[in-house]
């Protein structure tokens, strides 16, 4: 068999009414795709039969028109073959009834909701082509297979092989393709799941960077108007103060769900003693359940030791508790379980990032209603929920969910009606070297001494505001940049600056992580503290703090930030 030429990766655009084609056709050419566009449904399919890596198709250049050309070609594509389909729908996106209906018809669908961000539409693509590559690879090797067989079958009529083998080659080949088109077809589901939490990481993050400022202003302001009237300097309004403090870290814990679910959180992952860890939230576990529910706990002996965040472990055991609570109304039993396993090749096959090894496994099983597989289908999906409205927001399996990925781990599900739902959470053994068991002095806040000076960088005014005045009540002195344009000529001055702290994300091309290397070269020793709402490369903190470097995450309270600032300065 001759080679074949290489796939196409075109993606062909249908959006005749408006800009939007000549908009994405710019977008995808400064990305680095080809693009083509296509004048009608007609045009389209014709260009589709020529080769394409997907399609790019307006929700109004498909309503009203007889769709069967489309249709047939998606019926009439090989096995090896599922076409990847944007569609860019109007304010409602998926959930939209013409969306929903053209969704359901087309297949392999993506939603792109207008007006949309290049880096949202960049992101759909990406991942489309990158999944028309896989389905390219699967279908050379179903053709080396099948190339295999007529060469065996050619052999065999020849007379080189009796009927009999014939038979059993036959019967092997036709098995080895059948597990082959099996695997292939896991593989690419599990790709499919990956590409969504992506295309879905992407977006969030964006998000929860501005969110997270705007977050942060909000708190800010809220913890210096009751500074100011401790101080007699207005009249009582700590009812108003609390309620909108708890009203906006209500809205930081939706947004770190979101980055939780797409893989974008600041983990500060480290060994964590899991049965320590569990026998630590008892009380708590406890509390969280009703009187009709009987917690127990059956902890491994000889427990390894996991690598992970501790805290975020600690807020997936309580989210898996309270579901499980919620899934026995009536009460019942719960079992909270440890125990040393190791994942072999057969379990971590078509698994996306996970490695055969070992791992302790967190399991939480309750005997409640249990769920039926479309349910389980689902569970992870993000804003996805069986419970009444104003009882949950869909987001706490998610969240476990991108927890466990992004700490190279697993999650599982398993669950029979009418006798309940075991989750267990895999997280890899750790191997290093245990630290010692001391426990680290607490810092606290206490005001600055003479001459004691701070470097801010943070584009966004008012979080620079807010950090500058707490920083003036303790006594410092302190100045202040919007990005690393503005920062670097006092880093490069006689000025004394004992702290820097920084954005991770700024603008202007240099980002924080990068001006404290330019710092650092320049001020051997400087000690860097790192605000940030949204980094992807400080997701796992050990990979980018050295030492000298801390990192808090927006929005935090002022009284972290300046119990950081003074123990930094004073190590």
């Amino acid at each position: 068999m001759s080679p074949q030429a290489p796939a196409p990766e075109r993606a062909i655009v249908l959006a005749p009414l408006g800009r939007d084609s000549q908009v994405a056709l710019t977008i995808l050419q400064e990305a680095g795709f080809s693009g083509s566009p296509a004048s009608d449904l007609g045009d389209l399919c014709s260009q589709l039969h020529q080769g394409a890596g997907m399609a790019l198709i307006a929700e109004e250049a498909l309503n009203g028109l007889n769709l069967a050309p489309l249709l047939d070609f998606l019926k009439q594509q090989p096995a090896w073959s599922d076409l990847p389909i944007v569609l860019m729908t109007y304010h409602g996106g998926p959930d939209h009834p013409p969306s929903m209906r053209l969704g359901a018809q087309l297949g392999n669908v993506s939603f792109l909701e207008r007006p949309f961000h290049p880096v949202a539409l960049v992101s759909l693509i990406n991942t489309a082509i990158r999944g028309r590559r896989r389905q390219y690879e699967a279908r050379d090797r179903l053709n080396d297979l099948s190339d295999s067989q007529q060469r065996l079958q050619s052999a065999l009529t020849a007379g080189r092989l009796g009927e009999e083998r014939l038979r059993q080659l036959n019967e092997t080949l036709e098995q080895q393709v059948e597990e082959r088109t099996a695997q292939i077809t896991q593989n690419e589901e599990a790709l499919r799941q990956a590409q969504k939490m992506e295309a879905v990481g992407q977006l969030t993050g964006g998000i929860a960077h501005d969110f997270n400022n705007m977050l942060t202003g909000i708190i800010g302001s809220l913890e210096l108007m009751r500074r100011r009237i401790a101080r007699g300097r207005t009249e009582d309004l700590d009812n108003l103060i609390d309620l909108g403090v708890t009203s906006a870290n209500r809205a930081a814990g939706l947004t770190h769900r979101l980055l939780a679910f797409s893989r974008r959180q600041s983990l500060d992952t480290q060994p964590v003693q899991m049965n320590r860890l569990v026998v630590a939230m008892d009380e708590l576990l406890q509390r969280s359940l009703d009187e009709s529910i009987r917690l127990h706990m059956n902890l491994g002996e000889e427990l390894w030791v996991a690598e992970a965040d501790p805290h975020q472990l600690e807020s997936a055991l309580l989210n898996l508790v309270i579901n499980a609570r919620d899934a026995m109304p009536n009460g019942g039993e719960l079992m909270v379980q440890t125990r040393n396993c190791h994942l072999d090749a057969a379990f971590t096959r078509g698994q996306s990032n996970l490695a055969v090894g070992d791992y302790v496994c967190l399991s939480v099983r309750d005997n409640g209603c249990g769920m039926p597989q479309s349910v389980i289908n689902r569970a992870f999906d993000p804003f996805f929920t069986t419970k009444p409205i104003g009882q949950g927001t869909g987001l706490g399996l998610s969240m476990i969910y991108g927890f466990s990925k992004q700490s190279q781990g697993h999650v599982a599900i398993d669950s029979e009606i009418g006798k309940g739902t075991t989750v267990s959470l895999y997280l890899p053994r750790f191997r290093g070297e245990l630290p010692g068991q001391a426990d680290a002095p607490v810092a606290r806040a206490r005001r600055a001494r003479s001459g004691e000076t701070v470097l801010i960088v943070e584009d966004d005014s008012a979080v620079r505001v807010l950090v500058g005045e707490v920083l003036r009540e303790l006594g410092y002195t302190w100045m202040e940049a919007a990005d690393s344009a503005g920062a670097l000529p006092i880093l490069n001055s006689p000025q004394r600056i004992d702290l820097l702290i920084s954005d991770v994300g700024l603008p202007g091309g240099m980002n924080g992580r990068q001006l404290a290397e330019i710092g650092r070269h320049l001020r051997p020793g400087l000690k860097v503290l790192f605000i940030t709402g949204y980094a992807e490369h400080a997701a796992v903190r050990g990979g980018f703090l050295d030492p000298g470097m801390q990192m808090i995450t927006k929005p935090f309270a002022f009284d972290l930030l300046t119990a950081k600032v003074r123990e930094m300065i004073e190590v």
